[in-house]
Protein backbone atom coordinates (compact mmCIF):
# COMPACT_ATOMS: atom_id res chain seq x y z
CA UNK A 1 0.00 0.00 0.00
CA UNK A 2 2.76 2.48 -0.06
CA UNK A 3 3.32 3.18 -3.45
CA UNK A 4 -0.75 4.44 -3.36
CA UNK A 5 -0.22 6.37 -0.45
CA UNK A 6 2.87 7.91 -1.20
CA UNK A 7 0.81 9.26 -4.45
CA UNK A 8 -1.87 10.32 -2.54
CA UNK A 9 0.74 12.69 -0.61
CA UNK A 10 1.80 14.03 -3.60
CA UNK A 11 -1.43 15.05 -4.62
CA UNK A 12 -1.60 17.10 -0.74
CA UNK A 13 -3.65 14.16 0.57
CA UNK A 14 -4.39 12.79 3.88
CA UNK A 15 -2.47 9.08 3.28
CA UNK A 16 -4.73 7.24 6.10
CA UNK A 17 -7.52 8.44 8.44
CA UNK A 18 -5.50 9.57 12.24
CA UNK A 19 -7.70 11.83 14.62
CA UNK A 20 -5.46 14.30 14.19
CA UNK A 21 -6.40 17.70 15.73
CA UNK A 22 -7.18 20.58 13.27
CA UNK A 23 -5.64 23.84 13.48
CA UNK A 24 -7.83 25.66 11.05
CA UNK A 25 -10.44 28.32 11.75
CA UNK A 26 -13.73 29.89 11.02
CA UNK A 27 -12.38 33.48 10.23
CA UNK A 28 -13.04 35.01 13.22
CA UNK A 29 -10.85 32.66 15.15
CA UNK A 30 -13.87 30.07 16.41
CA UNK A 31 -13.85 26.43 16.00
CA UNK A 32 -17.36 25.70 15.81
CA UNK A 33 -21.01 26.97 15.01
CA UNK A 34 -24.52 25.80 15.33
CA UNK A 35 -26.96 25.01 12.59
CA UNK A 36 -30.37 23.91 13.45
CA UNK A 37 -31.45 22.14 10.36
CA UNK A 38 -35.41 21.54 8.96
CA UNK A 39 -36.88 25.02 10.12
CA UNK A 40 -40.17 24.98 7.20
CA UNK A 41 -41.34 28.04 6.69
CA UNK A 42 -41.81 31.23 9.20
CA UNK A 43 -43.90 29.88 11.82
CA UNK A 44 -40.96 27.79 12.97
CA UNK A 45 -37.94 29.86 11.84
CA UNK A 46 -39.68 31.83 14.62
CA UNK A 47 -40.19 29.42 17.00
CA UNK A 48 -36.64 28.02 16.48
CA UNK A 49 -35.76 31.86 17.15
CA UNK A 50 -37.73 32.03 20.31
CA UNK A 51 -36.45 28.70 21.71
CA UNK A 52 -32.97 29.29 21.23
CA UNK A 53 -33.71 32.73 23.37
CA UNK A 54 -35.27 30.98 26.15
CA UNK A 55 -32.86 28.23 26.34
CA UNK A 56 -29.96 30.29 25.93
CA UNK A 57 -28.49 28.66 22.60
CA UNK A 58 -26.67 30.44 19.99
CA UNK A 59 -27.75 29.26 16.51
CA UNK A 60 -25.56 30.70 13.41
CA UNK A 61 -27.41 29.02 10.67
CA UNK A 62 -30.54 28.08 10.01
CA UNK A 63 -31.48 25.33 7.62
CA UNK A 64 -34.49 24.08 5.20
CA UNK A 65 -35.60 21.40 3.28
CA UNK A 66 -37.93 21.52 0.96
CA UNK A 67 -37.16 24.33 -0.68
CA UNK A 68 -37.89 28.10 -1.97
CA UNK A 69 -40.17 26.02 -4.68
CA UNK A 70 -42.80 25.63 -1.93
CA UNK A 71 -42.58 29.44 -0.28
CA UNK A 72 -44.45 31.96 -1.04
CA UNK A 73 -43.25 35.12 -1.91
CA UNK A 74 -44.33 36.75 1.49
CA UNK A 75 -42.98 33.89 2.91
CA UNK A 76 -39.64 33.97 1.81
CA UNK A 77 -39.65 37.56 2.48
CA UNK A 78 -40.56 37.10 5.79
CA UNK A 79 -37.90 34.53 6.47
CA UNK A 80 -35.46 36.35 5.01
CA UNK A 81 -36.28 39.55 6.88
CA UNK A 82 -36.14 37.33 10.26
CA UNK A 83 -32.49 36.29 10.11
CA UNK A 84 -31.35 39.10 8.77
CA UNK A 85 -32.78 40.68 11.83
CA UNK A 86 -30.74 38.42 13.91
CA UNK A 87 -27.49 38.35 11.68
CA UNK A 88 -28.54 34.87 11.77
CA UNK A 89 -27.35 32.90 8.28
CA UNK A 90 -30.22 31.05 6.57
CA UNK A 91 -29.86 28.31 3.81
CA UNK A 92 -32.83 26.62 1.71
CA UNK A 93 -32.78 23.89 -0.44
CA UNK A 94 -32.46 23.93 -3.86
CA UNK A 95 -35.23 22.26 -5.15
CA UNK A 96 -36.85 20.04 -7.04
CA UNK A 97 -34.58 17.08 -7.66
CA UNK A 98 -35.43 13.52 -9.12
CA UNK A 99 -36.92 12.11 -5.81
CA UNK A 100 -39.66 14.68 -6.21
CA UNK A 101 -40.59 14.02 -10.03
CA UNK A 102 -41.23 11.07 -11.83
CA UNK A 103 -38.26 9.32 -11.79
CA UNK A 104 -39.58 5.59 -10.77
CA UNK A 105 -35.56 4.41 -9.74
CA UNK A 106 -35.39 7.22 -7.04
CA UNK A 107 -38.28 6.00 -5.20
CA UNK A 108 -36.33 2.06 -5.92
CA UNK A 109 -34.43 -0.17 -3.47
CA UNK A 110 -31.47 0.67 -4.82
CA UNK A 111 -32.07 3.83 -6.41
CA UNK A 112 -31.54 5.97 -3.16
CA UNK A 113 -28.72 8.00 -4.81
CA UNK A 114 -30.73 9.01 -7.79
CA UNK A 115 -33.01 10.90 -5.67
CA UNK A 116 -31.24 13.64 -5.01
CA UNK A 117 -29.64 14.24 -8.22
CA UNK A 118 -31.59 16.98 -10.94
CA UNK A 119 -32.35 14.46 -13.64
CA UNK A 120 -32.59 15.62 -17.30
CA UNK A 121 -31.94 19.41 -18.47
CA UNK A 122 -35.19 20.56 -17.63
CA UNK A 123 -34.67 19.22 -13.77
CA UNK A 124 -31.54 21.36 -13.81
CA UNK A 125 -33.22 24.22 -14.67
CA UNK A 126 -35.70 24.27 -12.69
CA UNK A 127 -33.27 23.72 -9.81
CA UNK A 128 -31.24 26.58 -10.95
CA UNK A 129 -34.54 28.83 -11.36
CA UNK A 130 -35.27 27.98 -7.93
CA UNK A 131 -31.87 29.10 -6.90
CA UNK A 132 -32.53 32.41 -8.53
CA UNK A 133 -35.64 33.06 -7.53
CA UNK A 134 -34.50 32.12 -3.67
CA UNK A 135 -31.55 35.00 -3.81
CA UNK A 136 -33.91 37.44 -5.63
CA UNK A 137 -35.78 37.43 -2.37
CA UNK A 138 -31.78 38.23 -0.37
CA UNK A 139 -31.44 34.37 0.79
CA UNK A 140 -27.61 34.27 0.30
CA UNK A 141 -27.13 30.83 0.92
CA UNK A 142 -28.82 27.34 -0.84
CA UNK A 143 -27.96 23.95 -0.46
CA UNK A 144 -27.07 21.98 -3.71
CA UNK A 145 -27.05 18.10 -3.94
CA UNK A 146 -25.81 17.34 -7.25
CA UNK A 147 -22.50 18.08 -9.10
CA UNK A 148 -23.77 19.36 -12.30
CA UNK A 149 -25.75 22.17 -10.05
CA UNK A 150 -22.83 22.72 -8.53
CA UNK A 151 -20.86 23.45 -11.09
CA UNK A 152 -23.26 25.66 -13.36
CA UNK A 153 -24.41 27.57 -10.52
CA UNK A 154 -20.87 28.27 -9.17
CA UNK A 155 -20.58 29.64 -13.48
CA UNK A 156 -23.39 31.76 -13.05
CA UNK A 157 -22.30 33.61 -9.71
CA UNK A 158 -18.94 33.97 -11.03
CA UNK A 159 -20.44 35.73 -14.22
CA UNK A 160 -23.02 37.71 -11.81
CA UNK A 161 -25.74 36.14 -13.28
CA UNK A 162 -26.38 35.03 -9.85
CA UNK A 163 -25.27 37.45 -6.86
CA UNK A 164 -21.41 36.99 -6.14
CA UNK A 165 -22.07 36.32 -2.22
CA UNK A 166 -24.60 33.64 -2.65
CA UNK A 167 -23.07 30.71 -0.67
CA UNK A 168 -23.28 26.88 -1.58
CA UNK A 169 -24.15 24.45 0.92
CA UNK A 170 -23.62 21.76 0.29
CA UNK A 171 -25.98 19.08 1.59
CA UNK A 172 -25.87 15.59 3.13
CA UNK A 173 -27.19 13.71 0.11
CA UNK A 174 -24.47 14.61 -2.28
CA UNK A 175 -22.61 11.80 -0.18
CA UNK A 176 -19.31 12.46 -1.00
CA UNK A 177 -17.40 10.18 1.96
CA UNK A 178 -13.56 11.06 1.51
CA UNK A 179 -11.04 13.64 0.94
CA UNK A 180 -10.13 13.44 -2.72
CA UNK A 181 -14.06 13.46 -3.11
CA UNK A 182 -14.80 16.32 -0.76
CA UNK A 183 -11.67 17.99 -3.00
CA UNK A 184 -13.72 17.79 -6.13
CA UNK A 185 -16.97 19.39 -4.01
CA UNK A 186 -14.46 22.46 -3.33
CA UNK A 187 -13.02 23.08 -6.35
CA UNK A 188 -16.04 23.17 -7.90
CA UNK A 189 -17.46 26.19 -6.06
CA UNK A 190 -18.83 24.90 -2.70
CA UNK A 191 -18.51 27.13 0.45
CA UNK A 192 -19.56 24.59 2.92
CA UNK A 193 -19.69 20.37 3.09
CA UNK A 194 -21.93 18.59 5.04
CA UNK A 195 -20.39 15.02 5.16
CA UNK A 196 -22.18 11.88 5.34
CA UNK A 197 -23.67 11.39 9.18
CA UNK A 198 -21.63 7.88 10.15
CA UNK A 199 -18.06 9.14 9.26
CA UNK A 200 -15.77 8.08 12.65
CA UNK A 201 -13.18 10.64 14.10
CA UNK A 202 -10.14 9.61 12.04
CA UNK A 203 -12.30 10.24 8.53
CA UNK A 204 -13.87 13.34 9.50
CA UNK A 205 -10.29 14.48 10.41
CA UNK A 206 -8.50 13.20 7.28
CA UNK A 207 -11.51 15.16 5.08
CA UNK A 208 -9.89 17.98 7.12
CA UNK A 209 -6.83 17.78 6.31
CA UNK A 210 -7.48 17.77 2.87
CA UNK A 211 -10.02 20.73 2.70
CA UNK A 212 -10.33 24.30 3.99
CA UNK A 213 -14.25 24.12 3.41
CA UNK A 214 -16.33 24.40 6.82
CA UNK A 215 -18.10 20.82 7.67
CA UNK A 216 -21.18 20.57 8.51
CA UNK A 217 -21.32 17.74 10.78
CA UNK A 218 -25.12 15.76 12.17
CA UNK A 219 -24.16 15.52 16.07
CA UNK A 220 -27.98 13.61 15.80
CA UNK A 221 -28.81 12.51 12.46
CA UNK A 222 -32.54 11.81 11.61
CA UNK A 223 -33.80 8.27 11.32
CA UNK A 224 -33.50 7.94 7.29
CA UNK A 225 -29.69 9.35 7.62
CA UNK A 226 -29.16 6.94 10.10
CA UNK A 227 -30.26 8.02 13.18
CA UNK A 228 -27.67 8.49 15.10
CA UNK A 229 -26.97 10.57 18.48
CA UNK A 230 -23.47 11.84 18.78
CA UNK A 231 -23.71 14.19 21.47
CA UNK A 232 -20.69 12.77 23.59
CA UNK A 233 -18.67 12.94 20.71
CA UNK A 234 -19.25 16.66 20.07
CA UNK A 235 -16.29 17.64 21.88
CA UNK A 236 -14.13 15.19 19.85
CA UNK A 237 -15.65 16.22 16.66
CA UNK A 238 -15.12 20.26 17.15
CA UNK A 239 -11.11 18.81 17.69
CA UNK A 240 -10.92 17.16 14.54
CA UNK A 241 -12.81 18.47 12.09
CA UNK A 242 -13.09 22.60 13.06
CA UNK A 243 -14.22 24.88 12.08
CA UNK A 244 -17.24 22.85 12.20
CA UNK A 245 -21.22 23.47 11.83
CA UNK A 246 -22.41 21.27 14.84
CA UNK A 247 -25.99 20.68 13.10
CA UNK A 248 -28.39 19.41 15.21
CA UNK A 249 -31.26 16.91 13.19
CA UNK A 250 -33.57 14.66 15.58
CA UNK A 251 -33.74 10.82 16.14
CA UNK A 252 -37.25 9.44 16.42
CA UNK A 253 -39.17 11.72 14.15
CA UNK A 254 -41.29 11.82 11.02
CA UNK A 255 -39.68 12.96 7.34
CA UNK A 256 -41.79 16.31 6.93
CA UNK A 257 -40.54 16.56 3.47
CA UNK A 258 -41.99 18.75 1.26
CA UNK A 259 -43.42 20.55 4.01
CA UNK A 260 -46.53 22.76 4.27
CA UNK A 261 -49.05 24.33 6.51
CA UNK A 262 -50.86 20.81 6.86
CA UNK A 263 -47.49 19.87 8.70
CA UNK A 264 -46.81 23.23 10.69
CA UNK A 265 -47.51 22.51 13.93
CA UNK A 266 -45.18 19.50 13.79
CA UNK A 267 -42.94 21.31 12.31
CA UNK A 268 -42.67 24.07 14.96
CA UNK A 269 -42.86 20.63 17.69
CA UNK A 270 -39.57 19.50 16.01
CA UNK A 271 -37.77 22.98 15.43
CA UNK A 272 -38.40 23.35 19.34
CA UNK A 273 -37.17 19.93 20.12
CA UNK A 274 -34.07 20.52 17.75
CA UNK A 275 -32.98 23.69 20.03
CA UNK A 276 -33.29 21.64 22.75
CA UNK A 277 -31.40 19.12 21.68
CA UNK A 278 -28.54 21.75 20.82
CA UNK A 279 -28.74 22.81 24.23
CA UNK A 280 -27.77 19.45 25.91
CA UNK A 281 -25.08 18.86 23.21
CA UNK A 282 -23.38 22.02 23.85
CA UNK A 283 -23.66 21.60 27.84
CA UNK A 284 -21.77 18.23 26.74
CA UNK A 285 -18.99 20.43 25.02
CA UNK A 286 -18.81 22.69 27.41
CA UNK A 287 -18.10 19.98 30.15
CA UNK A 288 -15.34 18.33 28.45
CA UNK A 289 -14.08 20.68 26.04
CA UNK A 290 -14.64 24.29 27.87
CA UNK A 291 -12.27 26.11 26.29
CA UNK A 292 -13.82 25.12 22.68
CA UNK A 293 -14.29 28.65 20.75
CA UNK A 294 -17.91 29.58 19.17
CA UNK A 295 -18.53 32.62 17.23
CA UNK A 296 -20.30 35.68 18.61
CA UNK A 297 -23.15 37.54 16.19
CA UNK A 298 -22.80 38.78 13.83
CA UNK A 299 -19.91 36.59 12.16
CA UNK A 300 -17.88 36.91 9.55
CA UNK A 301 -18.31 34.31 7.30
CA UNK A 302 -21.97 33.96 7.46
CA UNK A 303 -24.21 34.10 4.68
CA UNK A 304 -27.34 36.60 6.48
CA UNK A 305 -29.81 37.50 4.14
CA UNK A 306 -29.63 40.35 2.14
CA UNK A 307 -33.13 42.08 3.47
CA UNK A 308 -35.02 44.90 2.19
Amino acid sequence: MRQTRDFLRSLGLPTDDTAATSGKRFPDGAQYRVEIPSTEGPEVLDAVLAEADARGVLVHRISQGSGGMLLTDDELAAMASAAAERSVELSLFARPLAGWGTSAMAVSSGGAPVAAQARGTEQLVHVLEDIRRTAEFGIRSVLVTDLGVLKVASAMREAGDLPTDLQFKISVQMGLANPASVRIAEDMGADTYNVPTDLSLGQLAAIRAATDLPLDIYVEAPDDMGGFVRHFEIAEIVRVAAPVYVKFGLRNAPNIYPSGSHLTSTAVALGRERVRRAQLGLGLLARYSADAITSALPAEGLAVPVSG
